[in-house]
């Protein structure tokens, strides 16, 4: 019997489908495929998207050698290539201040470039060539370790979606430009930043995540913000500006952004929040809002705690509460001021829709406790409340769990669970 050659199935799938099979490999997998036929020579080189790392090329331990063999795969891969490029990542900790780079961002900036990632290593930080700002059908940016000062004739990423600058050196006024000329923007991610006073214009923007050292934050003009993340870091500068500062920094920050649903807020947000004169009554209630996270909020401090039941008790629909606490205990324990509950906790509030809420860190003074106290009074949903005491407290242990099964709760299936690492 004659020998019957099998049908070469992969090879006839339409051109769309092999795309999509070779963009799911390494890019170095997808360019060997070029050795498997003459058909297939060149069907790597019009994919669009091309991610590159630091497996691209076999691993040396000459780092010059290394350096160079992943500048030719890249720069042969871009010279090979047929058609738009939608998508060019390169991460790698070897490339600093690379000049080739240089010649890749202008030759991805003639190719209708639509994601732009560079993610680039420690030592002197790559200064992005104007070309990058002639990339005009970019919808994601994201930027590491990268100097940036777009040029005057700049006039904005028209169709950019998403930005991200991490540890990116660029001049407050650079950056607020940045973010307003950006008409589509939905996610913003800002982190590494150092004493920046920021003002975010941005009508469409949806997510938001803030790292870093921020003299000032303003929402200006994000109304449609869903989801938001903020880390501040103190420095003694930076807590000398907020001493100084006048204004409510809660209305600045949270004053325009009504259909909130997630809030994070990490170290020193809730001082932050605090900062400025007392917003009374707010100005907005937070309909949307279901998740708050509020990370190494101080009991001591009167103004975060106000700031805690400002936000909360103006979030009806309010579902999930996670607090952890960053209580000096001994100061706490020494300046109690109970009355306060009296006089600033709302006496009809109501939170209908609770039903998880998280306490980490406890030390078990007593302002924690007083809000432990209300939180059980008013939740007629609770389901179950956890509490994890602080590490460094041990003999007070007991006393918090007798203190805590004391308290009146509104929901009877409400369930408290003290765990104990």
């Amino acid at each position: 019997m004659d020998d019957v050659s099998c049908p070469d199935l992969i090879s006839d799938l339409p051109q769309s489908i092999i795309e999509s099979i070779l963009t799911r490999l390494p890019i170095r997998d997808a360019v060997r495929t070029s050795i498997l036929s003459s058909k297939w020579r060149y069907k790597w080189a019009t994919i669009t998207q091309l991610v590159f790392d630091e497996k691209c090329v076999d691993l040396s331990n000459d780092r010059r050698e290394f350096e160079d063999s992943l500048v030719k795969f890249i720069t042969r891969a871009l010279f090979l290539h047929q058609g738009p490029i939608h998508k060019f990542q390169l991460t790698t900790t070897y490339f600093q201040c690379c000049p080739d780079i240089d010649q890749w961002l202008l030759f991805l900036s003639r190719n209708d470039i639509k994601e732009l990632v560079l993610e680039l290593g420690e030592g002197e930080w790559f200064r992005v060539p104007s070309c990058l700002f002639n990339c005009r059908k970019l919808t994601r940016l994201e930027l590491f370790r990268c100097e940036l000062d777009p040029p005057p004739s700049f006039t904005g990423f028209l169709c950019l979606k998403s930005l991200n600058l991490h540890q990116v050196l660029v001049s407050p006024e650079a950056i607020e430009s940045l973010i307003s000329s950006c008409p589509l923007l939905e996610s913003l991610a800002l982190s590494y930043f150092d004493s920046l006073a920021l003002t975010i214009r941005a009508p469409n923007l949806k997510y938001l995540c803030l790292e870093g050292e921020f003299k000032d934050i303003c929402l200006e003009n994000t109304p449609l913000l869903v989801a938001m993340s903020v880390a501040m870091y103190m420095t003694d500068d930076i807590a000398e500006h907020f001493e100084q500062s006048s204004g409510c920094n809660f209305n600045r920050f949270l004053g325009g952004v009504p259909r909130l649903e997630r809030l994070i807020g990490h170290i020193y947000f809730t001082k932050y929040l605090s900062v400025g004169d007392d917003p009374g009554r707010l100005p907005i209630t937070y309909n949307y809002l279901k998740v708050v996270e509020l990370y190494q909020v101080s009991f001591e401090d009167m103004k975060e705690i106000l700031v805690v039941l400002r936000l909360i008790t103006n979030t009806p629909n309010l579902k999930e509460l996670q607090i952890s606490g960053s209580s000096n205990t001994l100061a706490a324990i020494d300046a109690p001021d109970l009355d306060f509950w009296d006089e600033k906790c709302p006496t009809d509030c109501t939170l209908k829709q609770l039903k998880v809420v998280k306490m980490t860190d406890m030390s078990g003074v007593p302002h924690e406790m007083e809000f432990i106290k209300f939180l059980l009074a008013n939740s007629p949903a609770l389901e179950t409340m956890s509490i994890s005491p602080c590490v460094y407290i041990m003999d007070g242990r007991i006393n918090m769990l007798i203190e805590l099964l004391r308290f009146r709760r509104a929901s009877a299936q409400a369930e408290i669970l003290f765990i104990q690492d």
